[in-house]
């Protein structure tokens, strides 16, 4: 196997001319577990640990290694291990909002080719919920398709009006109807999956994508669980995100299941997301209009004959407002932080002058 059999194409290639430190070679993460991390060339997958330089020189956690990055990485002990020093430039990723108050990005994914947004046809079906996964994707330029598991459950009738809203929702993105248990849309699924290109699973816990992963697999090698009758809800299985290699050469990574989806900084991917209601908006009387109350907003006119959909339209501006809302956050923190270390560093060169002027 080859780095290209992996992804490495023209534009990693690119990238990498020049800038590869002495001793350092390009890899592939495959898996993170915290601070450690495996990698793969094109031989074999080792255990891999960042610089400390790596480690304490990023402003943040997003610019850590993830899942799908390639690195620059140098090995030791006869090729057992690897110490990484540099992190590509991703061509795609996956990211969210992290989980809780904190404002801060946390990495799902990068390098990827599409995004496999899966729902099952039953109580997990959720347009809202769809909507931001896309706007996700959009966000890492990724490819979205929509996959509906499950799709024995329902009959005729059910499917055909989720995919009503969908339509209605005016969501231009391929679908795909499947079930693990009859077999319907698998082939379609296999026939998309393009051997040296990198496809990622999205979506809640218990919808089938672990489920899903070990039939493209064709074998069991992933842990799966039932979902509560009570409420179609699943429980966690996946607890890390890996990328593993199908047979035909395409490559997919798992992720666990998120009950939070926040999204920050998301402006444009929005407005690429909502086209339809944006639209509007370019025909409100105010440049800065919130679209909310203000007379002659193009927006709330289109609401109100019905160009669109009172549910899209709520559905736009609270994924608008919370966008600004965790990008002002964050925007203020990392301000702080940086008036903090000059501070800090001012600080520090005044104890070093007094420090000079008491040496005899």
């Amino acid at each position: 196997m080859e780095l290209k059999d992996l992804g490495f194409d023209e534009w990693f290639v690119r990238e990498a001319a020049g800038t590869a430190p002495p001793g350092c070679v390009p890899v592939r993460v495959t898996r993170v577990d915290r601070d450690r991390y495996l990698v793969r060339n094109g031989e074999a997958e080792v255990i891999a640990e960042p610089t400390g330089r790596l480690a304490y020189t990023v402003d943040s956690g997003a610019e850590m290694p993830c899942v799908g990055d390639w690195v620059m990485a140098q090995f030791y002990n006869d090729g057992s291990l690897a110490i990484i020093h540099e992190v590509f430039p991703r061509k795609t990723l996956l990211r969210r909002k992290s989980a809780g108050m904190k404002a801060e990005y946390q990495m799902i994914a990068a390098n990827l080719d599409a995004a496999f947004i899966m729902q099952s046809c039953d109580a997990n079906f959720n347009l809202r919920r769809m909507e931001r996964y896309l706007v996700m994707v959009a966000d890492g330029r990724v490819e979205p398709v929509i996959v509906l598991s499950k799709s024995d459950l329902v009959g005729h009738v059910e499917r055909e009006a989720m995919l009503a809203g969908i339509r209605e929702s005016n969501i231009p993105v391929k679908v795909i109807l499947f079930s693990n248990t009859t077999g319907e849309g698998l082939e379609e699924i296999k026939g998309m999956l393009r051997p040296a290109k990198t496809y990622c699973l999205l979506g809640s816990s218990g919808v089938g994508k672990t489920t899903l992963l070990n039939t493209l697999l064709g074998s069991d090698e992933f842990d799966t669980r039932a979902v509560r009758e009570k409420d179609g809800r699943g429980r966690h299985t996946t607890t890390r995100r890996q990328l593993v290699l199908v047979e035909n050469g395409a490559m997919l990574i798992d992720t666990p299941g998120m009950r939070e989806l926040g999204l920050m900084g998301v402006g444009e991917s929005l407005d690429d997301t909502f086209s339809d209601v944006h639209s509007f908006g370019t025909e409100c009387k105010f440049a800065d209009c919130s679209h909310t109350v203000e007379p002659g907003c193009g927006i709330l006119d289109a609401v109100q004959r019905g160009e669109v959909s009172q549910e899209r339209y709520q559905s736009y501006l609270r994924l608008l407002r919370e966008s600004k809302f965790h990008e002002m956050t964050y925007v203020e923190r990392r301000l702080k932080e940086k008036q903090f270390g000059r501070m800090f560093k001012s600080a520090m060169e005044e104890v070093n002058k007094m420090t000079k002027r008491r040496l005899p």
